[in-house]
Parts: C-alpha cells; sequence; structure tokens
C-alpha cells in the first residue's frame, strides 16, 4: 500500500512539476465554463437593420423610430429598392430588412390593415427565427399604444421572408461550421501532433545532421495534411450538394482557393503549436483546448457573436475559423464573390503569414 501511495505521489508531482502540463489540466476547466457561460446566448442583440420605405408616412417614421428605440436592432443604412437586399446580406451589412408597402398610413385607416415584409437572412435559421420575432413583438407594441390613443388600427400584417434559406434547413447552417471544423482538426491538431510525436522518438535529431533547411522541413510535413485536408473539402461539398440538397450559389473555384487558404492557416497554426511544446500530449490538449473549442464558440457557428460580450467580441477576431465561415456561406448560400468577402481573405492572408514566419522562426531556434 505504501508503494502505491508512493507511486501516486511521484505521478502527482510530475504533473505538477511540468508547469505547462499543470496549466492547461487547472485552466482548461475555467476557460471552458468562461467561454460556455458568456458564448452560450439565445437572444439575439446588435440586429443590423436596413429600412426600405416605399411610403415614407409618418405611421412608417413611427414604426421605424420604435423599432431603433430598442438596444435589439441597430440601424444599417436604408436601400432604395428590393434588388439591393441580396448584395446587403451577401456583403454582411445587413442581417434584416423591413419593406413597408406604397400608401402603407392610408391602407392602415382606410383598409384597417397594411403589409409590411421582414426579410431576414435565412443562412443562420435559429437567428432569422428569432430577429423575426422580435420585429414582429414591436410592431404588436406599437399597434397597442394606438388602439389604446385616438387612432383605431386594425392592424398591421408582417409577412416573414427568408433569403438563401426559405424552407429554414438547419443544414445549411450546420455544414460550413462543419467544414472548419474538420479542417481545424486534420489540420492543426494532427501536424501538431506529428511534428512532436517525432520529438519525442527521438527521429528529430536526425533533422538536425540533416542538409534540409527549416522550411523545408516544415513543407514536407504540410504537403501530406495539406492534401488530404483540400480531399475532404471536395468530399464534404459534394456530400453536401448531393446528399442534403445544399446548394453552392457562388465560384466553386473561389470556395476551393478560399479553403486551401484556410488550411495553410491552420496547418501553419498546428506547426507552431508543436514548435513550443515538447510532447503528443501537451500539444493535444492546447489544440483541443485552445483551437477546436474556440472554433465551436466564437466562430459563430451556432452563437451569433454579436449577442456575446465585448470581450468576447473581440476575442473571437483572432479565431482564423470565425473568416472561414463568412467566407463558407457568403459564396455557398449567397452567392457572393471576392468583392464582398475580400476583407475576410486578407485577414486569413495575414493570418496565415504571420503564423508561417512565426513556426519557421521558432523551428529555427529549435534545430540550432
Amino acid at each position: 500500500m505504501k508503494r502505491f501511495i508512493g507511486f501516486v505521489r511521484k505521478e502527482f508531482y510530475h504533473i505538477v512539476r511540468d508547469r505547462r502540463t499543470a496549466a492547461i489540466l487547472f485552466g482548461m476547466p475555467i476557460l471552458q465554463l468562461l467561454l460556455f457561460g458568456y458564448a452560450i446566448r439565445n437572444e439575439i442583440s446588435e440586429v443590423r437593420t436596413g429600412i426600405l420605405d416605399y411610403s415614407h408616412d409618418h405611421v412608417t417614421r413611427e414604426l421605424t423610430d420604435r423599432l431603433f428605440a430598442s438596444r435589439t436592432f441597430r440601424y444599417a443604412g436604408s436601400l432604395a429598392s428590393e434588388k439591393e437586399i441580396p448584395e446587403a446580406f451577401a456583403s454582411g451589412r445587413m442581417n434584416e430588412v423591413v419593406v413597408f408597402e406604397p400608401g402603407f398610413a392610408g391602407r392602415l385607416q382606410k383598409d384597417g390593415i397594411a403589409h409590411m415584409q421582414i426579410v431576414t437572412d435565412g443562412s443562420d435559421p435559429n437567428v432569422s427565427r428569432t430577429v423575426t420575432g422580435y420585429t414582429e413583438s414591436v410592431v404588436r407594441d406599437y399597434l397597442a399604444d394606438q388602439r389604446d390613443g385616438p387612432a383605431q388600427f386594425a392592424g398591421v400584417e408582417a409577412v416573414p421572408v427568408m433569403m438563401f434559406n426559405p424552407s429554414l434547413k438547419s443544414v445549411y447552417l450546420f455544414v460550413p461550421g462543419l467544414m472548419a471544423m474538420l479542417l481545424m482538426l486534420v489540420s492543426a491538431l494532427m501536424t501538431s501532433i506529428s511534428i512532436t510525436r517525432e520529438k519525442e522518438s527521438g527521429t528529430m535529431e536526425l533533422l538536425l545532421v540533416s542538409s534540409l533547411r527549416p522550411a523545408q522541413i516544415i513543407v514536407g510535413k504540410v504537403v501530406p495534411y495539406l492534401l488530404l485536408s483540400f480531399i475532404n473539402v471536395v468530399t464534404v461539398v459534394a456530400l453536401a450538394f448531393f446528399v442534403f440538397g445544399v446548394p453552392c450559389r457562388g465560384s466553386v473555384a473561389l470556395l476551393f482557393a478560399e479553403s486551401l487558404l484556410f488550411i495553410m492557416t491552420a496547418l501553419s497554426l498546428g506547426i507552431l503549436i508543436s514548435t513550443i511544446t515538447s510532447s503528443q500530449q501537451v500539444a493535444m490538449m492546447i489544440s483541443l483546448a485552445g483551437l477546436l473549442l474556440p472554433t465551436v464558440l466564437l466562430s459563430g457557428f451556432i452563437f451569433p457573436i454579436s449577442s456575446m460580450p465585448l470581450p468576447l467580441q473581440v476575442i473571437s477576431n483572432i479565431i482564423p475559423a470565425r473568416w472561414y465561415l463568412v467566407i463558407v456561406r457568403g459564396i455557398m448560400l449567397k452567392g457572393a464573390g471576392i468583392t464582398e468577402l475580400w476583407r475576410e481573405t486578407l485577414i486569413l492572408l495575414v493570418m496565415t503569414l504571420l503564423f508561417m514566419v512565426a513556426s519557421v522562426r521558432k523551428f529555427s531556434e529549435r534545430l540550432q
């Protein structure tokens, strides 16, 4: 029994003595609690709303003022015609457009009912339903106040329109997110583990006496996972289209090019992790806690970023999957091109270059 207790003490001492392992073991539960507690939000805030007003009367102005008096909605501009709505959604300027029919106030007083459209971005069905419900609630409150006053309005019929996903299929939401998760798993996690495995087995010493340069060693490690990840992209897109009916309204070539860029970002990040770790266990724990968990919670895959606290919104900007999700949803569901997605593409490109430079420098130091 004493030997067993001594063995347990020795193992616990080894774990605590390794600062990185101890920090991950004790810090991971706290990190997960904070992320889940603050990132998981059912309510929606900061809805970027545009107004298309064909009437321009006092009732539509009052409804518009009532809408933006709520903290849920943020004014994102006025539109001149319905042709501008797809571009506004594709570029990300707006999440919702409220359309008032011509002669809105006259119809409301004469016929007792007027029509308005609530156009939302159906690429995220859950958010689309919630935003529509919030808007209808504001209209109901306005009509209730009017009935209590001198004006006797029978009602406003709000017609919801879900662009890009009229049937509100949830698979439209999950396919892009699964692509980001799979690519991050294969590229970053497996790359970091493969290099640390060589450190543990001692084969890394052979590289020290070889004629290969650090950049050549990194490229040799990256190419197999690059090919495997690209095959995964092609497979997921094909299954999404032929099995689940998810369309690709934009350029397939642009989708694959952007996916290659994200793969390079994930690969360079995985190599960077491997250069700062010395064991497969630590590399796996850092990859899972530092990459996959933020990819799920802070990328907008499941929960809208605009509903998160400001510190998490700021942190989400350094998550590569956030920008990749915007690109994939824009190309596949909205038919967006590089003119609408140039900012996200540039951010991924800068991230890739930074991670690559840091990886090569750190790897060169380790070899020396």
